[in-house]
């Protein structure tokens, strides 16, 4: 589907400039005119993480000529097996500091606009408005959602991509062209029921391939060439390195790009996706567990531990994380039962009764869901690790690796 260019050709380029972009300027798509284009092209990334490092990257080479970047973490040791805009050295810093920087280095002559912050309903549209073109990276149903209702609120391009292990999806949503993310993905999945890359894992190389072809579609859209991912999702295997792409349409029932839209302002896309911590809605959330269980911190499960290796104390500590998760770091004594099982009903006959039991995971959440189907089955002695072993290597073993 070819759709008009988005964005007027800015002044003539200098000669620094043609020397800079000249194999741009030899592709008759793109041309003097084409290459002017990028230069007046406002381009938003949203995450400065796995996606948005390359989008990045090659937004500057490119020369588009103001690049936001949205981020509002720190860089952390693990994020460099993936996020190629940061190094060692930037560990502890903003990534939207460290981000500016390389960009500053790939290319000068490009402005970065800086959002140390994280995007939601109160400033999302403010923050889009100042851009052709959305890039997402985001890693959380949240923030994919609320992107993509602010984009089709303001009538931009939404250049999606997503990854996990060794999979990537991109498309192109721009409502009144075709379909908006909601048109292919009307409901979020339940909290926890798709894991993420901190918990999964990913192939760090997958997040260049996904992100390069964002940039393309980005591209492509602001010079007005080619055919755009618009109504086709593009589905990446990297194991057995295929590229399928599958047809998408609009949704004429779509809450939001319809045909009679009922979602005309931004919501609370925490609630919308049944997160933890966001306000109850009003009926009890699909799979919602009773919270009847009690909390034990870091410290006290510390304290715990020696007690039982001492004899004086009977319980049991259950790691529920994935195998690999484990493999990164585990605390001394854990037993491993996957969260599936406490979903499907089998782990309580794996676990005695009159012994009490003491669930972790990274962080706490998918242990909580553990702790309360446990509690279900009418055990009263169950308890949650609050803040997982990320709270054990903060507040007990700090010579412990994160993830």
């Amino acid at each position: 589907m070819a759709i008009p260019p988005l964005v007027a050709p800015a002044a003539e380029l200098t000669a620094e400039e043609k020397a800079r972009y000249a194999r741009h300027i030899l592709l008759p798509q793109v041309g003097l005119e084409g290459q002017r284009r990028l230069k007046n092209a406002r381009v938003l990334v949203v995450g400065a993480g796995g996606l948005g490092s390359p989008a990045l990257m090659y937004l500057a080479a490119a020369g588009v000529g103001t690049i936001g970047v949205v981020d509002d973490d720190v860089v952390d040791a693990s994020n460099l097996q993936r996020q190629v805009v940061h190094g060692v050295g930037d560990v502890g810093r903003p990534k939207t500091e460290s981000a500016a920087e390389t960009v500053a280095r790939i290319n000068p002559l490009v402005t970065v606009v800086r959002h140390d912050l994280r995007l939601d309903s109160s400033n999302a549209l403010e923050v889009l408005a100042d851009y052709d073109v959305v890039l997402d990276g985001a890693d959380n149903f949240p923030t994919r959602y609320l992107v993509n209702d602010a984009c089709v609120l303001l009538g931009l391009p939404h250049v999606w991509g997503s990854i996990y292990r060794f999979d990537g999806q991109v498309s192109v949503w721009f409502a009144g062209y075709g379909p908006c993310y909601r048109c292919v993905f009307p409901d979020p999945p339940p909290p926890d029921a798709v894991p993420s890359c901190a918990t999964g894992g990913v192939l760090g190389v997958l997040c260049a391939a996904v992100g390069s072809v964002q940039v393309a579609e980005a591209v492509k859209l602001v010079v007005g060439q080619g055919d755009p991912l618009v109504g086709r999702l593009l589905v990446h295997d990297s194991l057995r390195q295929t590229w399928d792409s599958l047809t998408v349409r609009a949704n004429p029932d779509c809450p939001v790009c319809g045909e009679a839209p009922t979602v005309t302002s931004l919501v609370d896309y925490e609630q919308f996706c049944g997160m933890p911590g966001a306000p109850a809605a009003a009926e009890p959330a699909m799979g919602a567990v009773p919270d009847t269980f009690a909390e034990v911190t870091a410290t006290e499960l510390a304290t715990m531990l020696a007690a039982r290796e001492r004899g004086e104390r009977q319980f049991e500590l259950v790691d529920v994380r994935e195998p690999g998760e484990r493999e990164v770091v585990s605390i001394p004594g854990a037993r491993a039962i996957h969260l599936d099982r406490f979903r499907e009903g089998t782990a309580a006959g794996e676990l005695p009764r009159g012994i009490p039991v003491v669930l972790m995971c990274k962080s706490g959440v998918r242990s909580g869901e553990a702790a309360g189907l446990l509690a279900g089955t009418g055990r009263g002695d169950v308890a949650n690790l609050t803040g997982g072993v990320l709270a054990w290597v903060r507040d007990v073993d700090p010579s412990l690796p994160v993830y």
